[in-house]
């Protein structure tokens, strides 16, 4: 098995990519616990990743738009 880039290290593309290839492996192929288990926590620091992520990106467009968001509807 190849090595993985560290959860830290991956872009939220990557990170998204990476955790449905996971639950799809997860739902269709027999693993020994042990390695269920493995993916499991590699999925749920890929969750953590791709929030902080998304997190980090509000905050930019709130900076970037002001005080807060605009509601696109009023424009």
């Amino acid at each position: 098995m190849a090595k993985q880039k560290s959860v830290t290290e991956l872009s939220f593309e990557e990170a998204s990519s990476e955790l449905e290839a996971l639950i799809a492996a997860l739902e269709n192929e027999q693993k020994s616990l042990e390695e269920a288990i493995a993916q499991y926590e590699r999925g749920q620091a890929l969750v953590k990743r791709c929030t902080e992520l998304l997190e980090k990106a509000e905050l930019k467009v709130k900076k970037l738009s002001g005080n807060g968001l605009t509601d696109l509807e009023e424009e």
